[in-house]
């Protein structure tokens, strides 16, 4: 595979990074810490990638507890629809789905993999179409936070922001927006990009002068698609690593003139 450095972005949770940097260390590889958040978007929903972060600070910390208590009420509330419709499902169904725990953050894929083992449906694509998707009988909305107060967090923090797999609703004007409210960096390669699409993402990065990322989206599934690849799957220069962290060193020197400015 030849992996140098991976960035870990589970949704909601760096529950993961010191035990992945543990194993990374043996293997000499280096883990980045970051996390992946959900924020409101014209079209519903959008994927924040925080890359760089300190992973124990304690406002980081108490955003994400809050935010995977909100899923779990939200996993609640998906199981008491199912249970509605006649499916033995049961929340500790889906709870046994999470690798981390309590402490994990619960989605719609727990709940899916969960369809799957009780036999309600054939596979995750399945479970989505039938039940989990938007508009389906077993929807809830997620509660989002803006973009604005996700990206004021992770700068807060020390980190830096990416617009993961915009794909197709990744316009110049719509990713303006997202620069004016704090955005870092777009993710320009991801396993549902087309080439057109990420040289088209690319030029628009570099004519605003955001970082570009990519990566494999991997969530530990066997079956991929064409949203995901294989740990390791996405080749991602070297280079890009240092140009974010060169971009990470120019902003952490801005916002220490601003507040020494202040002072």
């Amino acid at each position: 595979m030849d992996l140098a450095a991976i960035a870990l972005t589970d949704h909601d949770t760096t529950d993961g990074v010191a035990d992945a940097r543990h194993e990374a260390t043996k293997l000499g590889v280096r883990v980045i810490a970051g996390c992946e958040f959900s924020v409101r978007a014209p079209w519903g929903e959008l994927h924040v990638l925080a890359l760089f972060l300190p992973h124990e600070n304690e406002r980081l910390q108490t955003f994400l507890r809050d935010t995977r208590a909100a899923r779990r009420r939200r996993g609640e509330q998906i199981v008491a629809k199912l249970q509605g419709l006649g499916v033995a499902i049961d929340l500790d169904d889906v709870h046994a789905q999470l690798s981390g725990g309590d402490g994990g953050a619960l989605g719609r894929p727990h709940v899916a993999r969960a369809l799957v083992d009780c036999g309600a449906c054939d596979d995750i694509g399945d479970a989505f179409r039938r039940y989990l998707g938007r508009g389906r009988a077993a929807y809830v909305e997620k509660p989002l936070p803006k973009l604005a107060d996700v990206t004021d967090l992770v700068h807060h923090v020390g980190g830096l922001t990416a617009a993961a797999h915009l794909g197709d609703r990744g316009t110049e004007a719509q990713i303006r927006i997202f620069q004016d409210q704090g955005l870092d960096c777009v993710e320009v390669r991801h396993p549902s990009h087309a080439p057109a699409v990420e040289q088209r993402l690319t030029r628009i990065a570099e004519r605003l002068g955001l970082g570009i990322t990519g990566g494999s989206d991997w969530h530990g599934e066997s079956e991929y698609g064409e949203s995901h690849a294989p740990l390791g799957g996405m080749r991602v220069p070297d280079a890009w690593l240092e140009q974010l962290e060169h971009r990470l060193e120019l902003t952490t020197r801005k916002r220490d003139e601003r507040a020494a400015s202040d002072r």
